[in-house]
């Protein structure tokens, strides 16, 4: 197979700001808060264009230091970000996120990282940026799902062990109707950018099924960790 990657011309591009613009509105007519969608398209534009911007410096360095320090930002971002839809005690539960996203991700960056794909050095950045964006984004989506829910349910009345039960559940849907989903409605990202990039499917095939697994793994052990932890932090609040 031969590449049939493209550039985008940016005035090609534009166009898919079109039905951006359409939900947006949407949005605006029904009284939501299409503020925080317009700021959330202008933040992603922004963050996009820059990393584009630095990560050819980024790939090309080869230094420990310079990739734990950029993994050390994506993990406190991600942890602050995760607690975005909680309205009580962000700065309290932010350790609690932290400890959850490094434990439950972390870990399971390092066995893919190093026990699947046995990259090295062992912080190749081409390798280790792309595959830490994919389990950290995955597990801040799983905790904020779990904290929200968790938090409506605890408020309700219920009982920690139904609370955790509830948001828990919630926190994988989104994740198992992917894993339900995958080679039959959609071919994800990384499967589809091999294919275009001339990758044999079977061999796309067998890193979608490593991208799969991570990605329920990172965000079923990071909320599960959030939920144990949040255990205690009620008891010391109580």
């Amino acid at each position: 197979m031969t590449s049939t990657v493209t550039t985008i011309p940016l005035t090609s591009l534009a166009l898919l700001l079109v039905p951006v613009a359409l939900v947006l509105w949407v949005q605006y007519r029904w009284s939501l808060n299409y503020k925080e969608g317009f700021y959330a398209v202008g933040r992603m534009l922004g963050q996009l264009l820059i990393i584009g911007y630095f990560l050819g410096s980024i790939f090309n360095a080869e230094s420990a230091w310079v990739i734990v320090l950029i993994l050390s930002m994506m993990v406190l971002a991600s942890s602050w970000i995760a607690l975005r839809t909680v309205k009580i005690d962000r700065k309290k539960l932010f350790v609690i996120v932290l400890i959850s996203i490094v434990v439950g991700s972390g870990s399971v960056l390092l066995l893919v990282t190093q026990g699947v794909l046995r990259i090295d050095p062992w912080y190749k950045a081409t390798i280790m940026i792309p595959l830490a964006g994919m389990i950290f984004s995955n597990a801040l989506n799983a905790i904020s799902l779990a904290a929200e829910r968790f938090n409506d349910e605890f408020s309700r009345g219920k009982s920690y062990e139904e609370a955790r039960t509830v948001a828990f559940k919630t926190a994988l849907i989104p994740i198992i109707n992917a894993l339900f989903a995958v080679g039959l409605v959609s071919l994800p990202g990384m499967m589809t950018g091999q294919i275009l990039s001339g990758v044999d499917p079977l061999i796309a095939a067998r890193y979608q099924i490593m991208v799969m697994a991570m990605i329920f793994s990172s965000g079923g052990l990071a909320s599960a960790i959030y939920l144990m932890l949040i255990k205690k932090y009620l008891i010391d609040r109580s």
